[in-house]
């Protein structure tokens, strides 16, 4: 019981991290492209990640591991990022909340598939429910969207949910800020080269907000949040704690509103609040 509390306080804590990457890259993308923002973060986080491995003298994976940690590359290092980019290039963000709903239920489903876990039935009946709520809430709140859009936010939440649950699987042996690491030097050739291909052509009309909204999705998005997000799902559960990523639309749009200064609509308040029991019922039958 002490282990999944811990597990379910830390995986809070790294969606409240993910919560300000909408913001963040709201800003962001004011002065970088998606396809250059998206693999500048990962270059980044990943010369951080393989700093630190190297600084306290990780050990390197195990061949075994390899297969694994590509998985989670291509799921929340590449393929989310890389997906949503290109998908809110033809759908509003509003829009793509309707999926990003959905992200807990991906995630779940993997950690049955992957992580061998077996909730109970009650616990699928509060995940349909909180990722109802959460995808009702967007699309009324969401412009009409486009087919190739929504096609690349399915792929990008089957994608970040395998990501999700593979990383928690290993997380368990290796440790999840060591996970995250290895994940991202797999990727890092990849997006190296990405960055060089999309390199900006002047830096001169970069201000500062966009330096600091690719700082904060460099080291805390692709980063630190999953340090936390990872320890959280290997110690309270794949299926559990996964359903705490329901909170993060709401979360996301609360600190826009605080930095952008964007409304808060009384339906966001309501529909948090069914939200929040919905990850409750989750919890006591995951």
């Amino acid at each position: 019981m002490a282990w999944s509390g811990k597990g379910w306080g830390s995986g809070l804590l790294g969606v409240v991290i993910f919560s300000g990457s909408l913001p963040a890259t709201r800003l962001a993308v004011a002065g970088f492209s998606p396809l250059f923002l998206t693999s500048a973060r990962a270059v980044i986080a990943a010369l951080l990640g393989g700093a630190c491995l190297l600084l306290l003298r990780q050990t390197m994976p195990r061949r075994t591991d390899l297969i694994p940690l590509a998985i989670v590359s291509l799921g929340v290092v590449i393929g989310f990022p890389l997906l949503t980019a290109l998908a809110l290039q033809h759908i509003t963000a509003a829009r793509s909340i309707v999926f990003i709903g959905l992200l807990p239920l991906s995630t779940a489903l993997f950690g049955v598939l992957r992580g061998g876990e077996r909730p109970k039935p009650a616990f699928w009946l509060f995940s349909v429910l909180g990722s109802a709520t959460v995808a009702g809430f967007a699309l009324a709140h969401s412009e009409a969207g486009s087919l190739g859009g929504d096609l690349l936010m399915i792929g990008a939440v089957l994608l970040c949910g395998l990501g999700y649950a593979e990383g928690a699987a290993l997380s368990r042996r290796l440790g999840g800020w060591q996970v995250i690491s290895w994940a991202l030097l797999l990727s890092l050739p990849a997006m190296a080269a990405l960055a060089l291909l999309q390199w900006p052509n002047s830096w001169s009309g970069v201000g500062t907000p966009a330096w600091l909204g690719l700082a904060y999705v460099s080291v805390f998005s692709m980063l630190v949040g999953f340090v936390f997000w990872y320890r959280g799902l290997a110690l309270g559960g794949i299926a559990g704690v996964g359903q705490l990523q329901l909170l993060q639309p709401f979360l996301g749009l609360l600190l826009a509103a605080l930095i952008l200064h964007e409304p808060v609509a009384w339906t966001m308040i309501a529909a948090t609040g069914v939200v929040v029991l919905s990850v409750a019922g989750a919890k006591r039958f995951a």
